[in-house]
């Protein structure tokens, strides 16, 4: 009778500390919270992402052992997020759907909406502007019922801003608009100035786009500002500069975001390439052919490749944690109760599930790669089409842009007669269009006989059969690449 009282107590009080250990009170959440996001935004913010990484373990473990779900989701989504920054997309895949399991039944509106907010701008960097899109959405729709406070007044200037950026995207310029000026509103920083600064400068709206970067310039002047925010704030300076041929300030304000890059360690690739971009095209204004070609060259390299180091890096770091994650996911599956585990073996072994799941998994890929399919056909028929527009207004930049398009065409010209000069190579790219000779009269000003003319210096220069027509020669020249 003794021992079993005994027993009786020590169960009780077993009940008792583990009672207490999963009641955790709003204060101690709140606090978790706060630290936590305050301390990761400030790493990521400046580029130093192996920091990231450490402190989101360190608070795992804190998460684990208070029985904090919803700060252990907190942690998964932060890595994740510093994967995206790192366009180490795979990773960050991992962890979003570790924190989407943590957050799904989470009672806090608050993190859901900031889960969806960053998990949108994966799909963003993807270039599936719909999922983004969707995503931003539930965002929006949990950040409804959240308690208010700053930290959810300033969630929703930023879904505003990015619901612009995703809308510019898939080309909703009106609707893109008023997500920014909405944004804009709320928050009126160097950055949503500049956003939408940047949205006028793509309509050519330069008279607008010019209040709005006075704007931001007077503001990064007089504000806090992150590196990644401040280093997109300089580069639409330098874009709104280089469109009203103030050169000398383009070139101040597009060294300057080079530098801050510098700075974070190269982090930015994302915005880095638009800014070797818009030196590029600076140079080639200013005739500066070899600055021009640098930096052409740097924005194509940045364009198709990441960073092997950066990936290295992340990938350290980041298999850590994954291997934590299953070790705990073992340690918890034998804490389980006898019912709950006999319960999962019965679901595991089912094989009617499994198949639903791999049946899914495999509609959901083939979807996936549709959808990356037709994004890859649009943003090159757009491409085409603007290039194809600046060839018909004459316009100083139409070479650069076509070599953006077709990389490999200057270069292959070249390897066959290496003198040719730069107007015989903007008029085979002309014929690489298959614009007609009286197309190319009418938009280089110059008389029908005079493009016949260069026709048959071409064919000389180039070396093409006589029997070969010079349209079917440039469609076959990727061949000889």
């Amino acid at each position: 009778m003794k021992n079993i009282k005994i027993y009786t107590l020590c169960i009780g009080l077993l009940l008792v500390l583990f009672s207490c250990r999963q009641n955790i009170s709003e204060e101690q959440k709140e606090s978790f919270d706060t630290a936590l996001l305050t301390k990761n935004d400030t790493l990521l913010l400046s580029g130093v992402y192996e920091s990231v990484v450490r402190l989101n373990i360190e608070y795992l473990k804190k998460a684990e052992n208070m029985g904090y779900t919803d700060g252990r989701g907190l942690c998964y989504m932060n890595i994740a997020r510093v994967n995206v920054s790192a366009g180490n997309y795979e990773k960050a895949l991992f962890f979003f759907q570790k924190a989407e399991k943590d957050l799904l039944n989470s009672k806090n509106a608050y993190h859901k909406a900031l889960f969806y907010d960053i998990y949108s701008k994966y799909y963003y960097h993807l270039k599936l502007y719909d999922k983004a899109l969707e995503y931003n959405d539930r965002a929006f729709r949990y950040l409804k019922g959240a308690k208010k406070s700053k930290l959810s007044d300033k969630l929703l200037s930023k879904l505003f801003l990015k619901k612009g950026i995703f809308l510019a995207r898939k080309g909703w310029l009106g609707a893109a608009l008023k997500c920014y000026l909405k944004g804009n509103a709320l928050e009126n920083s160097a950055f949503s100035n500049s956003l939408v600064a940047e949205y006028y400068l793509s309509v050519h709206q330069i008279d607008n786009a010019g209040i709005y970067v006075s704007n931001a310039s007077e503001k990064i002047q007089n504000q806090k500002i992150s590196n990644t925010e401040s280093l997109w704030v300089y580069y639409v300076m330098g874009y709104y500069y280089n469109e009203i041929n103030n050169y000398d300030e383009a070139e101040k304000n597009l060294k300057k975001a080079l530098e801050i890059n510098i700075k974070t360690r190269y982090t930015n690739a994302s915005h880095i390439k638009e800014v070797y971009k818009s030196l590029a095209t600076l140079y080639k204004k200013k005739n500066e052919g070899r600055e021009a070609y640098y930096y052409l060259k740097k924005y194509m390299e940045e364009e198709e490749n990441f960073s092997g180091a950066r990936f290295r890096t992340m990938n350290n770091a980041t298999d850590e944690i994954i291997s934590k994650v299953k070790r705990d996911s073992d340690w918890h599956k034998n804490k389980l109760p006898f019912w709950v585990a006999l319960s999962i073996a019965a679901l595991t072994i089912s094989g009617v599930y499994v198949r639903k799941i791999i049946n899914k998994l495999r509609l959901k890929k083939r979807t996936l790669v549709k959808e990356t399919d037709e994004l890859k056909s649009n943003v090159f028929t757009r491409q085409l089409q603007e290039v194809t527009e600046l060839a018909k207004r004459n316009d100083s930049s139409f070479l650069l842009n076509f070599k953006e398009l077709y990389p490999d065409f200057v270069q292959t010209l070249l390897k066959i007669n290496p003198d040719l000069e730069n107007s015989e190579l903007t008029f085979c790219a002309m014929l690489k269009l298959h614009f007609s000779s009286k197309e190319i009269a009418d938009y280089t000003f110059v008389q029908h006989r005079s493009v016949q003319q260069k026709k048959y210096r071409i064919r000389k220069r180039l070396n093409i059969p006589g029997e070969m027509d010079i349209y079917d020669f440039f469609d076959q020249l990727k061949d000889k690449e």
